[in-house]
């Protein structure tokens, strides 16, 4: 293969492909049914044209067939009237006339057969065009929604979608850690708040004990009762200080809880 014919194939294809690209499906319809429907006024004035040429053969066709009919009842009046030589010129006109006749049927007849084949011919465009505008408009609507799709799709296409749900994905979990904290701050300070309460309650039940300690030594030494009080005695040193002791025992202890 040449140079040349490379190329020629190389620049043919390289038009090809712009062409097709820059076709827009909606114009190329419009424009196709645009010349259809001129190839359809064009189509009707070649039916016109071939009615009316008929027309005038049929006309001289008629002419000349009068014109024979004419000649041959002529020939037989100069025939009845005795001149022959009369009768033999009227039977020349009349072949004449004839023949011109004969001619004119022929075309005629083939101008008929013609101005069917046109006539069919513009039926059949006729029933194309209006199958082409019905399409026309089908094509178009499927064209403009084909190109909103394609729009939608680039439009998609160029989100960056994922990096946006990894986004989100990681605020979800920023916010589940921030409530996780939350709660367990909550958690911690409750924790706190029932810690102090129990001491105050336990520190209640040891004073309440050490008084009923104190009552029950109370009675033990001299038996005064609750709420009474006490009368006077001599006291035990020893007693006192054992009693004391156990007493600061239990301080100790309680300070220490």
């Amino acid at each position: 293969m040449g140079l040349f014919d490379r190329v020629s194939r190389v620049v043919r294809s390289n038009l090809g492909a712009m062409v097709s690209a820059a076709e827009d499906p909606e114009k190329i319809l419009e424009q196709s049914v645009t010349d259809m429907q001129e190839d359809l006024i064009q189509m009707r004035q070649a039916v016109a044209q071939a009615m009316a040429s008929q027309k005038r053969l049929q006309q001289k066709y008629n002419q000349a067939q009068t014109e024979a009919n004419e000649w041959q009842r002529r020939a037989q009046l100069a025939l009845t009237k005795g001149d022959e030589n009369l009768a033999r010129e009227a039977l020349t006109r009349k072949k004449t006339n004839a023949e011109v006749a004969a001619g004119l049927k022929s075309q005629v007849d083939g101008q008929t057969a013609q101005l069917d084949t046109l006539k069919r011919n513009l039926v059949a465009l006729e029933s194309k065009i209006s199958e082409a505008k019905t399409k026309k408009d089908m094509l178009s609507a499927r064209a403009r929604a084909a190109k909103a799709t394609e729009q939608i799709n680039q439009v998609m296409g160029n989100m960056n979608t994922g990096s946006s749900m990894a986004a989100f994905e990681r605020m979800e979990d920023k916010v589940l850690q921030m409530e996780a904290r939350s709660e367990a701050v909550a958690e911690l300070a409750g924790d706190n708040l029932e810690k102090q309460f129990a001491m105050l309650e336990s520190g209640s039940d040891v004073d309440a004990d050490l008084l009923a300690l104190k009552e029950q030594m109370a009675l033990s030494a001299g038996g005064t009762p609750k709420g009474a009080l006490p009368q006077a005695a001599p006291q035990d040193t020893s007693k006192n200080s054992v009693v004391d002791a156990e007493l600061e025992q239990l301080r100790a202890e309680l300070e220490k809880g």
